[in-house]
């Protein structure tokens, strides 16, 4: 470890800033590389272009450890380089990968030997060793030889008071796989969780892509039993309750009006691409995506369903959003569902309010309690300001209908206030 004295985060985002962050509060030189100049300005002032109080702490603590810059040079002035770019599909759900092929490209210009490259954008299994390091290997530096080329997957938890990039559990592969070890020690010498050493690169690729696709097919199963027991008269939230009971084998997941963030909705995908380039079909993984993907418009159906059951339409009825984040108590609205939520409600002329506390540049009103001068509310957020939402104050503000898209509310309350109460799974 005594080699490695200094640390290039490439990518000063969700992954990149609060790993930056550590780095310089373990003791190493530290640069931030971004290509943002507004980003590069506010680290260096110790302000987090982020909403989150973890980094706003830390980045304050670090401030003048931490040299945030635009300047690749400062590739070349580092002993180990992390790679945090983002890695989104496009319109066609097809993998993006550009980012990453430009910043391996920057780094060729810059590689030296003894060199440790750490890719930890979420990629799917082979991009490493058939994208990157050809890359790379255009300095006519040899990977495993002259330099060392490895993947440790990101995993953050935006929002966790008690997960962080401290001391979350990670993977590790390597090229060479002997110097696994070198990579892994770093990685324990910056996070208290444990450092699981593979034995190659797509191991490490496929560990990441797995345990995102794991959570959405679950969820997606969730999701289709809820949209069943919509049918069937049965309360989900009831049901997973009492399957939990279950002490072996029953992991509980939870339905929504549709999955967000960067990971889940993405990450499948990934592996759903590289795997039909080899001649194999993920037909599960596929169905769950469908049925995940189809959910905002699900919970439309609800909101539909019961304007019925009063005698409105949507057209012209006074209908607010509340929610943009993908995700309660934060101002993360990647891949947010409630986009998809917006656009059908659009589609369908209603006179739509938005809302979020955590977003409130992409609110049409500023405060709740505008919000709620609506004949209908859409709960796409559960943030906890929310859960002043009473049934006595949504009737005092002449609300007739709660589309509760995270299951938030106890709908025996809602209705006996006399509230037209749909959930995901409950009615």
């Amino acid at each position: 470890m005594s080699r490695i004295n200094s640390v290039c985060v490439i990518g000063l985002g969700y992954v990149g800033l609060p790993l930056a962050c550590v780095c310089a509060s373990k003791g190493f030189t530290t640069y931030g590389l971004d290509v943002s100049k507004e980003v590069v300005d506010k680290t260096n002032k110790g302000i987090s272009h982020i909403d989150d109080e973890w980094l706003k702490s830390h980045l304050l603590q670090v401030k003048g450890k931490l040299v945030a810059t635009t300047d690749t040079s400062v590739i070349g002035n580092s002993d180990i380089v992390l790679i945090c770019v983002p890695t989104p599909v496009d319109k066609n759900h097809h993998p993006d990968l550009k980012p990453v092929v430009l910043v391996s490209e920057s780094i060729s210009k810059h590689l030296k030997k003894g060199h440790v490259i750490v890719l930890e954008s979420t990629v799917f299994p082979g991009t490493v060793e058939e994208i990157v390091q050809p890359i790379l290997e255009t300095s006519s530096l040899i990977a495993g030889i002259d330099f060392v080329l490895a993947h440790c997957p990101e995993r953050i938890d935006p929002g966790s008071k008690k997960w962080n990039v401290t001391n979350i559990p990670r993977v590790v592969g390597a090229i060479p796989k002997k110097k696994t070890c070198l990579v892994a020690d770093f990685y324990r010498s910056i996070i208290s969780g444990d450092i699981i050493e593979l034995s190659s690169v797509k191991a490490a690729e496929a560990t990441k892509i797995m345990e995102n696709t794991f959570r959405d097919i679950n969820i997606a199963f969730i999701n289709e039993m809820a949209m069943s027991f919509d049918n069937l008269g049965i309360d989900i939230m009831e049901v997973i309750k009492g399957a939990s009971t279950k002490p072996f084998a029953f992991m509980s997941h939870y339905p929504s009006c549709g999955v967000g963030g960067h990971c889940i909705p993405v990450d499948p995908y990934y592996l759903i691409e590289r795997a039909k380039s080899a001649g194999f079909t993920h037909n599960f993984l596929s169905l769950a995506r469908e049925i995940n993907n189809s959910m905002p418009k699900y919970a439309v159906s609800r909101l539909v369903d019961a304007l019925n059951s009063i005698g409105k339409s949507v057209n012209g009825t006074k209908i607010t959003l509340l929610g943009v984040a993908y995700k309660g108590g934060v101002g993360d609205d990647r891949e947010s569902p409630s986009y998809k939520i917006i656009d059908e409600l659009k589609k369908l002329g209603a006179d739509l309010r938005i809302f979020d506390p955590y977003l409130l540049g992409k609110s049409n009103v500023k405060t709740l309690d505008e919000a709620l001068e609506t004949k209908a509310v859409v709960l796409a957020t559960n943030h906890p300001e929310f859960k002043a939402l009473t049934p006595e104050l949504l009737v005092k503000k002449g609300v007739k209908v709660l589309v509760d898209g995270k299951n938030m509310f106890d709908p025996v309350a809602m209705k006996k206030a006399g509230i037209e109460y749909r959930g995901i799974g409950r009615s």
